[in-house]
């Protein structure tokens, strides 16, 4: 008989421990730079845009999960902190051509918008060594900093139904009360940024 064959029987903790790591498979495997199909539940209540940015109405947003950790230079951080801000974060790795093409239009618009309320953040993830992405944002003159995610792990605490990362890069919008505002999949060219950002800043 063949020795590959799966155990007839799973006990409860293996079962749960299979499940969980097919969950961390499916979030490492997200199309990688790629322009990843926008999608969700039937509970997804957002408006496609043109543009490829995916919006929700003000009333109708859920929170933004806890995303806090150790940036790319070891230092503290925490999205929670920037409450009261827009917060723009971007899904992103230095291996990704989509996220080089990309880095001087977020490094633009995040110096221009500072001042508006606007903070922009990152989360880098599948580099392996710190110093990776530390090269790329000091190369693209990142002004931001970036949370440290080699595994992927912040993107599954993502709400299900919610607009999350579903490629690399992906660009989460968070309103200033923390929700979840709009969503981008794919690179974003500096004009479509600039939509994504604007109508934030207007929010009151």
């Amino acid at each position: 008989m063949s020795a590959c064959r799966a155990p007839r029987r799973l006990t409860s903790r293996r079962r749960v421990a299979l499940l969980a790591a097919g969950a961390a498979a499916a979030a490492l495997t997200l199309s990688a730079c790629g322009d990843g199909a926008s999608g969700g539940s039937a509970q997804t209540r957002f408006v496609q845009g043109k543009n490829g940015v995916d919006t929700v109405k003000k009333g109708e947003r859920q929170p933004a999960p806890e995303l806090s950790g150790e940036s790319t230079t070891g230092k503290k951080l925490d999205v929670a902190d920037y409450k009261g801000k827009v917060v723009i974060l971007n899904v992103w790795g230095s291996w990704c051509g989509p996220c080089i093409a990309e880095a001087p239009n977020f490094s633009k618009v995040a110096n221009e918008t500072k001042d508006k309320g606007v903070q922009f953040l990152g989360i880098n993830t599948r580099d392996s060594e710190k110093s990776q992405a530390t090269s790329f944002e000091e190369e693209h003159k990142v002004p931001y900093p970036s949370l440290f995610d080699p595994t992927g792990r912040l993107m599954l605490r993502f709400p299900k139904g919610s607009l999350n990362p579903q490629s690399i890069p992906s660009t989460i919008a968070i309103d200033r009360h923390g929700k979840i505002a709009a969503r981008s999949i794919g690179p974003l060219a500096e004009d479509d940024l600039r939509k994504m950002v604007e109508p934030l800043i207007a929010e009151k």
